[in-house]
């Protein structure tokens, strides 16, 4: 979460219009959920993809590495679904009997497996492109300029913050066992990951509650101002978006018509 909004700050996009990049984001994201197709969920991947490492400036290794996360929690999820159970055997491409049961993959969970597995891809990487390219403070902008209530912002805006608490609450705590020796072995740090879980949110939330303190001390009002950039506006600078997204939409007709879904 850090490393993200590290390099969300330092990306060459940083300074584009947040509204075009959550446009983008939205449109590619909805096609790719839509299209249900594998070669148009490998390319919406290449065209995010290249967006946030060439134009973006976010190094290849970093967005790869980041792309491993998803994929191995899929790879794990897409086995329920390529795997079936039935009592006929004919139905499977190669199958194991336990127990006169009958469990093995068939073609179209595999078929099924393939689609879940590159569309769960796809819109992951349009959410990377809009998170490693814009800071939260512009997306919460751009949500505000698109008549997004303020309630809702200001939710996100104080959640986000709590996030990093959170993360800096465990920061220290981890700090503290391993210089007592807490993690020296494996039954001490059993012991010290056990204490951690049962103080941690304790902490965590006395610290959000001095935070909610300071605002208020501040004069906080139940909305956060901030100061904003100036971007340059225009409904010629969305052409690029809806010609990309009508491109993959007549691609999607176009495969279908003759490979019927499969591909």
């Amino acid at each position: 979460m850090i490393y993200i909004d590290k390099y969300a700050y330092i990306s060459k996009l940083k300074h584009q219009d947040p509204i075009y990049k959550l446009v983008f984001c939205m449109m590619t994201l909805g096609v790719c959920l839509w299209a249900n197709s594998i070669i148009i969920s490998i390319i919406a991947l290449l065209i995010m993809g290249w967006h946030t490492v060439c134009k973006g400036g976010i190094p290849c290794a970093i967005f790869m590495k980041l792309m491993i996360i998803p994929m191995s929690f899929l790879a794990i999820g897409v086995l329920t679904v390529g795997i079936n159970v039935s009592d006929k055997k004919d139905i499977f491409l190669f199958y194991i009997s336990v127990f006169d049961i009958n469990a093995g993959v068939t073609q179209s969970g595999i078929q099924n497996a393939a689609h879940l597995f590159f569309k769960a891809l796809g819109a992951v990487s349009c959410l990377y492109y809009l998170s490693l390219n814009t800071p939260m403070v512009d997306i919460l902008q751009a949500l505000g300029r698109l008549r997004v209530p303020k309630l809702f912002i200001e939710l996100m805006s104080l959640i986000y913050r709590f996030i990093f608490v959170l993360l800096e609450t465990v920061e220290m705590m981890l700090t503290a066992q391993k210089s007592r020796m807490g993690y020296s072995g494996i039954s001490s740090g059993y012991r010290s990951l056990a204490a951690l879980a049962s103080t941690l949110f304790i902490r965590a939330y006395k610290r959000s509650d001095e935070l909610y303190t300071s605002l208020e001390a501040r004069g906080y009002d139940g909305e956060l101002n901030a100061l904003h950039e100036s971007y340059k506006k225009g409904w010629i600078q969305y052409t690029s978006p809806i010609t990309v997204n009508l491109i993959l939409i007549a691609m999607t007709l176009i495969i279908r018509h003759f490979t019927g879904g499969l591909m």
